[in-house]
């Protein structure tokens, strides 16, 4: 199943939370100041090493979204992401950050690639997350050739997002893909601020996926923001998934789940957006609190431990 599937088969009620080694996530004694902060690229902008995403949000009670939130902000998480595509997050999330908003960074998506649907899209969103601009507005889900080009055509989105940019509705631009073809594409197309962008131990390794991106943005001075830094792969076909708002196999030992979140900002992640599971976000917040740079044998044990892995993206 791929994850835009998922993200719509998600957005009804699904099999009970499996949370077999994720015990022990009481409310942290985790101060902002513990959490640290990476400038994003040359955005001049900062954002907390660890980013609330939108799925955890999704689907729960409005009261739910409020405490998860507010407890986001007590342990120092000032970067917040999220999208139409996952289901009522910006419903949720939008009145809950709401009492946050001027001290958070924020940052939305979308699907759209024409200007017309970007257009809309893009003012739904303020409105459902009563704000009148956001932080960062990207592109979301750039997967084929046919998505780029079809932004950058006439009228495709990106003529929605340079206007956003100079009216004020968004102070950065950037996009999200999980497709190296794009994703390259795209840089070369427009000098984004940031990407959103796989960086995981086992892709690195077993399928040769993420250098050639990530090396690209760095050379633009762009900033990188990682997802699936804690996934372990695929679910295997036929399977259940483990957890219902994550449609690949995060990983749930802690020991290898915080050297895994350390590979992606040892790889220059400034930030590591967790799997939609509540849990995985808050042993996240407590990782990055203690964050130090792989060792040279911390490398080597992630190599060999990708050895046999299969990788959720393999470069083409």
């Amino acid at each position: 199943m791929d994850r835009r599937s998922f993200i719509e088969n998600s957005l009804t009620g699904g099999a009970a939370l499996t949370m077999m080694n994720l015990s022990g996530c009481s409310r942290s004694q985790t101060s902002p100041e513990q959490i640290g902060k990476r400038l994003l690229g040359n955005t001049g902008e900062s954002v907390t090493l660890i980013g609330f995403g939108g799925v955890i949000v999704m689907n729960e009670e409005q009261g739910t979204a409020e405490s998860r939130v507010a407890e986001a902000f007590d342990r120092g998480v000032r970067y917040f992401d999220v999208a139409p595509t996952y289901g009522n997050a910006q419903e949720r999330l939008g009145p809950a950050l709401e009492p946050y908003r001027k001290k958070c960074f924020l940052a939305c998506k979308t699907t759209q690639r024409s200007a017309e649907g970007a257009e809309k899209e893009l003012h739904e969103s303020l409105n459902l997350l009563r704000t009148d601009h956001f932080d960062l507005y990207q592109l979301h889900a750039l997967t084929t050739r046919e998505d780029v080009e079809t932004a950058f055509g006439p009228k495709g989105a990106m003529e929605v997002f340079l206007k956003a940019r100079k009216e004020g509705k968004t102070r950065f631009l950037g996009f999200s893909a999980h497709s190296e073809e794009a994703a390259l594409l795209a840089m070369a197309h427009y000098h984004f601020d940031t990407i959103l962008f796989p960086v995981n131990f086992v892709c690195w390794h077993q399928g040769n996926f993420g250098p050639a991106v990530l090396e690209k943005a760095k050379e633009k001075g762009m900033g990188i923001l990682a997802l699936k830094a804690m996934a372990r792969g695929p679910v295997p076909e036929g399977a259940e998934k483990p957890y219902e708002k994550c449609w690949y196999r995060p990983i749930e030992e802690d020991p290898l789940l915080e050297t895994a979140l350390r590979f992606a900002w040892t790889r220059g992640a400034c930030a590591a957006i967790p799997p939609g599971e509540y849990p995985f976000f808050l042993k996240a917040v407590e990782m990055a609190g203690r964050y130090k740079p792989l060792t040279a044998g911390e490398e080597e044990y992630l190599k060999k431990t990708a050895e046999g892995m299969e990788p959720l993206f393999k470069s083409a």
